[in-house]
């Protein structure tokens, strides 16, 4: 032989073996097949309101996984028709598909046309970058190999049809129909089916909404494809050819409740982990309920564009406000606004803002009187006092609003007309620890000061706190926690969590009912006379800070509480005049007018504990013939 040929020999059995050492090395390191055993694609979680409706969707991937059976056999023909006609014949490499599609490049000058078969797509899309390598594409071969092996053709196309990137954000083919069409996939026609099928190939090029014209000549080219493969008659093709791209107008979810979301999501991260929440398909049932959502923002938005148009001079910093309602018998947060545009800011003015309340935080001092046996009769000194801070020493010398003194007055008149000096005289005689201590059983959180301008409202607090305060008087005294999530579902349906109002007695039945019936006088001959319009039982109260930085309007019937804040996230002046009772007050009105539109009013039940006494309005004594102004006042037994 030879010599060269000899070393020929030597050299391609050298090389051989150093090709076979570099496959073996390479093949060593493919994932492990049996993952596939346990693969779970990432699924959409869904947000619903509490009837049931979709509100939001929260995904990494959006992705909703169905079962085989559910895709029409129409959309899964187009698929193979137009991206692998030789699935059901080829052992996961097609050979003669590689062949004709080399050829049609060569004869083109360019990549007209793949080779890659269904499962080599699916090898690649599971387990490996889109790099464009030797070894990536030795080692998606072997594992398509291994792949077809292991699972039937039915288990491989159904993984590939839920797996698919298909454009608009959407994997797999029930969210794009859903995304495009707005159905489920199982209800797709047969020229939606072939637009879909017409995507995977190129999602952003065929994207109906981008390039609807390369979209429709894609779908039917798709259509021409199932004619040749024998799925469907020339006649059927040009008939669904013929039909116009219908799709759905698509609007984008979270616009109507973006800060609730917001909260829900932070709420189940930190419980159930981003990973859990944004890829497990889960079904998550809340309190929001979107017709009183859409009340709200409707309000927020135009109560801040008339503060706005009153105060031009405030516009530089747009105005900025936000609601809370809430259920009063079970905490459930049936609308949140934390503020007039998500977009710009996403900071939750309802729960995270912390503002001083003003004379809205009196009635906890109220409460705190009555609870110890004050009665909305007893008279309080209306006139100029002066206290002196046993600590620093400074000499304080607390003002009415008007600047002006009523002398002897009421409880009632003190609180309608939201005098301030009896009711730091008031909160003197109760105590401003027992004061605090009932303000944390109604869910004051906020660090409170424990000094006499308490009263006044100095402690900031948060929407979410005053609110859910003015809430517990509504029930009778029973404070519940605000409660946004009612229950959570894994992927399978089965129940991961299940809440029940978090609920606890913060003052006796009483009390409450007698400071909500002082409550219901702010609204029928106090600062809250602007509430008297909804023409039903109403309590409520205003609050103003200094230089009108802040602005509030708590109050509620007994099916509703509701909390209104305004203000400047700077803390600038909203302009002179701007009182809670003009600023917040119109936007609770006009929420708490569509909310309870067509519903008969409500009354709040009257306790065994509490009767019924006319008393003079001017000195609290039982009427007589010659009292100018009677009223009947609530008392306990």
């Amino acid at each position: 032989m030879p010599i060269k040929h000899v070393w020929m020999g030597m050299a391609f059995a050298v090389l051989t073996g150093v090709l076979m050492g570099w496959l073996v090395s390479r093949v060593a390191e493919l994932p492990d097949i049996e993952t596939l055993e346990a693969y779970r694609p990432g699924e959409v979680s869904r947000i619903f309101s509490d009837d049931g409706t979709l509100i939001e969707e929260l995904f990494i991937e959006k992705r909703e996984v169905v079962p085989f059976e559910r895709i029409p056999q129409h959309l899964k023909e187009a698929l193979l028709a137009v991206e692998d006609s030789r699935f059901y014949s080829h052992h996961g490499i097609d050979l003669r598909g590689i062949a004709r599609a080399a050829l049609k490049n060569l004869m083109a000058g360019r990549i007209v046309q793949g080779g890659s078969t269904i499962s080599q797509q699916l090898s690649k899309v599971l387990f490996f970058t889109p790099e464009r390598t030797l070894t990536r594409k030795v080692k998606e071969a072997v594992l398509t190999l291994q792949i077809e092996k292991r699972y039937t053709k039915e288990q491989i196309l159904n993984l590939y049809l839920n797996q698919i990137y298909l454009g608009s954000g959407c994997y797999g083919v029930q969210a794009v129909s859903r995304r495009y069409f707005g159905k489920d996939v199982s209800e797709l026609s047969l020229t939606e089916a072939a637009l879909i099928a017409a995507l995977p190939k190129s999602p952003g090029k065929y994207s109906p909404l981008a390039n609807p014209g390369e979209a429709r000549q894609r779908r039917d080219y798709v259509l021409q494809r199932m004619v040749t493969e024998g799925f469907i008659t020339p006649e059927t093709a040009q008939a669904a050819a013929n039909e116009p791209l219908r799709l759905q107008d698509y609007q984008e979810l979270n616009e109507e409740a973006p800060h609730f979301v917001q909260t829900v999501v932070q709420e189940l991260t930190s419980r159930l982990g981003r990973e859990t929440l944004y890829r497990g398909g889960l079904s998550i049932h809340t309190t929001l309920n979107l017709r009183l959502q859409r009340h709200a923002r409707t309000a927020v938005q135009a109560g801040l564009e008339a503060i706005s148009a009153r105060q031009p001079a405030q516009g530089e910093t747009p105005v900025e406000g936000a609601l809370l309602a809430l259920d009063p018998r079970s905490g459930h947060v049936k609308a949140m606004v934390g503020g007039r545009d998500y977009t710009v800011s996403q900071f939750n003015r309802a729960l995270q803002a912390v503002r001083q309340p003003g004379s809205a935080f009196k009635p906890i001092i109220y409460a705190a009187a009555l609870e110890q046996g004050r009665r909305p009769s007893d008279i309080l000194m209306d006139t100029p006092m002066t206290y002196r801070d046993p600590h620093t020493k400074k000499a304080w010398t607390p003002q009415n609003f008007t600047h002006q003194f009523s002398g002897a007055v009421t409880l009632r008149r003190a609180l309608e007309d939201s005098l301030n000096v009896p009711t730091v005289r008031l909160l003197q005689e109760v105590g401003v620890k027992q004061s605090m201590a009932l303000a944390q059983r109604l869910g004051i959180r906020s660090t409170m000061r424990p000094y006499l301008s308490l009263a006044l409202g100095t402690s900031e607090v948060t929407l979410e706190e005053l609110t859910t305060a003015y809430a517990a008087f509504a029930a009778q005294g029973v404070y519940s926690k605000p409660m946004l999530i009612l229950r959570v579902y894994d992927r399978n349906g089965r129940l991961l969590e299940n809440h029940e109002p978090d609920q606890k007695i913060a003052l006796d039945e009483a009390t409450a009912f007698l400071i909500t019936y002082l409550l219901q006088g702010v609204v029928q001959s106090g600062t809250g006379q602007i509430a008297r319009t909804l023409n039903r039982p109403v309590a409520a109260k205003t609050g103003t800070t200094d230089n009108y930085s802040d602005a509030w309007f708590v109050g509620f019937t007994p099916e509703l509480a509701v909390g209104v804040w305004v203000g400047h996230d700077d803390r600038v002046s909203l302009g002179k005049g701007e009182t809670g009772g003009r600023a917040a007050g119109p936007i609770w009105v006009s929420f708490m007018n569509e909310a309870l539109r067509n519903r008969a009013p409500a009354y709040f039940p009257v306790p065994p504990a509490i009767f019924f006494k006319r008393i003079d309005a001017r000195t609290g004594e039982t009427a007589g013939l010659n009292s100018e102004e009677v009223i009947e006042e609530a008392f306990r037994k």
